[in-house]
């Protein structure tokens, strides 16, 4: 139990920042799956689009240390090329 009053302030803030993070990690996982969904519809364009989404969501994440940054490029880099071999796939 914090004593202090700095203490008692520190985790008001923490929890704050805490669900800000939820909040933010929540996003980025949820469009990474609306990706995922595409994907497995077989919709190249909607996969495309859900994609630019997912990258924005989860570039932020990573900007403000919700996760790492080599994580988000390693997913973004990940589900592109699903999508890239999709894409290839529907014209050939």
């Amino acid at each position: 139990m914090a004593n202090t009053k700095s203490a008692k302030k520190a985790t008001r803030v923490i929890a704050r920042r805490t669900a800000v993070n939820k909040a933010r990690r929540t996003r980025m996982r949820s469009s990474w799956r609306s990706v995922e969904e595409a994907i497995a519809s077989g919709d190249a364009k909607a996969a495309q689009e859900a994609l630019r989404s997912a990258e924005s969501a989860t570039m932020k994440a990573a900007g403000k240390g919700v996760v790492h940054k080599n994580l988000a490029s390693r997913k973004v880099s990940r589900l592109s090329k699903r999508i890239a071999t999709l894409s290839g796939s529907k014209k050939a």
